[in-house]
């Protein structure tokens, strides 16, 4: 079906705020559905309404006793899961060996067209493949949504590319051991996991770093020279004390310098961490100001402690944080809570998240719809809208992969940008209505939808688009949308088909784009 309608709102207005009256106990189970949350199921505001929303986000906060059956069983689907980092290192490395004997004897052989097959490593792209739709499938069938949203969010903050390297075979278990534990703990126990990660030290070249003039005790081929400056840079800029943290270029080179010998043992010995005293530079470093020497891995595990400590990484963080939750130009007030809650719990995450949560700011009619969804936002929260159900194919995933964010896929440690300007584009919108009108079809692949959640169909189209703005956009939808949405069904007379494409141009519409 060709639709007219999509140029209408290729531009996302900015919402009218809710009034002076602040919000009715539905409009904050909404909002905090849809930001603590990958948006509502169907029923599931009233149903946070009437409980009340504090007391769903503090059940939110104390996950491990949110049950979560539904979910494990569908985790039993993804085969990554039964593998630990071992395994994988293992299949990883006999592939490797299987791709050389296979590129020699065709060398040998004067062979130059391209392989036909699967080929060796395909293995792990499959796999790959069930990382991203696993995070799908956790985000959109999860009772622990919060921790969802967090992981997601740590995700992005120490953010490794799945597509270099030996991370096609490091990534599952960074996900699985290094963040999903953590997403909720305390910051500084977050950042020493990620510093030891194998998924990280080999992203960035870490494992790589030595002590100039430092060789290993056996000779090896090609064995590393020199210190790498990568993971120091980031550490600092991205993960830490932020791009203003106060740090200068001496001190990226002595964090590199006290991250020396911080690398990973060979695939075929498990390729985990492993720290290598030959290659630590023992010599005297000054980072902030503060003296290391002489500590070997400790000296690391010191620096990481002091950096989880400072101010600059608190204010860095916690702003992240606000943006995430609040607005995309979060409010001082926001941040400064965050920092007070912060210094006060030395980095309990739930802590700092809680100061967010019950932040005037958080709760402010402007901050209510003020944020743009994500791909993955927008794909999950439709889902979750419709009650459809994601299979556990790669298709679901790839859908968020063509409207802009592939999962685990983006090369830059910045990982993937928070802020709308970055998702809104003529390009990407359009992309969103065919989604949704498709999801609405069920011509979505990779999941399953049944309307009848959601409205009754209908020969009557203004009652229709009525029932579809109360079950799908709390009331949201504007005089402008609703205009357009009728146009449109002006034509249809089969009420199923009006009611598909009602709940498809919803769901593409501006309002839905908000959280």
């Amino acid at each position: 079906m060709q639709l007219r309608v999509v140029t209408v709102w290729l531009a996302l207005a900015v919402p009218a705020a809710l009034g002076a009256q602040g919000l009715t106990p539905r409009d904050s189970a909404l909002h905090a559905l849809n930001r603590l949350a990958y948006g509502p199921r169907p029923g599931e505001v009233d149903s946070v309404a009437r409980t009340g929303v504090m007391q769903w986000i503090e059940r939110q906060l104390d996950f491990e006793r949110v049950p979560d059956g539904r979910l494990a069983e569908r985790e039993r689907a993804f085969k990554l899961l039964d593998y630990d980092r071992e395994e994988l290192a293992q299949r990883y490395g006999d592939a490797l060996r299987e791709r050389r004997e296979m590129q020699r004897e065709m060398a040998q052989r004067g062979d130059t067209t391209r392989p036909r097959g699967p080929g060796p490593m395909r293995e792990f792209r499959e796999l790959g493949g069930e990382l991203q739709q696993l995070a799908v499938v956790r985000a959109a069938l999860s009772e622990r949504q919060l921790r969802e949203i967090m992981v997601d969010f740590w995700s992005n903050h120490f953010n490794v590319f799945v597509g270099k390297g030996a991370d096609r075979f490091l990534t599952p278990s960074y996900i699985e051991e290094t963040i999903r534990p953590r997403a909720l703990g305390g910051f500084e126990d977050l950042l020493i996991a990620t510093a030891k990660s194998p998924a990280m030290l080999f992203y960035l070249d870490n494992a790589q770093s030595v002590a100039p003039g430092a060789s290993p005790p056996r000779r090896r081929p090609r064995a590393p020279r020199g210190i790498n400056e990568n993971y120091a840079r980031e550490l600092l800029e991205l993960h830490t004390l932020g791009v203003d943290g106060g740090y200068t270029q001496q001190d990226v080179i002595a964090v590199a310098r006290i991250f020396t010998g911080w690398s990973i043992d060979r695939p075929q010995q498990g390729a985990g961490f492993a720290f290598h005293e030959w290659a630590h530079d023992r010599g005297e470093k000054r980072v902030l100001g503060v003296r290391f020497q002489g500590g070997g891995m400790e000296e690391g595990i010191r620096l990481l402690k002091l950096l989880a400590s400072q101010h600059a990484t608190m204010h860095h963080v916690s702003r992240k944080l606000c943006a995430r939750f609040v607005s995309d130009d979060p409010p001082d007030g926001c941040v400064d809570a965050a920092v007070e809650a912060w210094h006060r719990t030395n980095g309990d995450i739930r802590a700092v998240l809680r100061a967010i949560f019950t932040s005037p700011d958080f709760w402010a009619p402007q901050a209510v719809r003020a944020k743009v969804k994500t791909p993955l936002e927008f794909v999950v929260s439709a889902v979750r809208a419709t009650g459809a159900e994601p299979d556990s194919t790669l298709r679901l995933a790839q859908v968020v992969g063509r409207l802009g964010q592939p999962l685990y896929l983006q090369p830059a440690p910045t990982g993937y940008p928070e802020t709308q300007v970055q998702w809104v584009n003529s390009g990407a919108l359009l992309g969103r209505m065919n989604a949704a009108v498709a999801l609405a079809a069920g011509r979505l692949p990779g999941a399953s939808v049944n309307l009848d959640h959601i409205v009754s169909a209908t020969e009557d189209h203004a009652p229709l688009v009525a029932a579809v703005n109360a079950r799908l956009l709390g009331g949201a939808m504007s005089a402008h949308t609703r205009a357009v949405i009728l146009e449109h069904l002006a034509d249809v007379n089969d009420p199923a088909q009006a009611r598909t494409l009602a709940v498809g141009l919803a769901l593409g519409g501006p309002e839905f784009q908000r959280q």
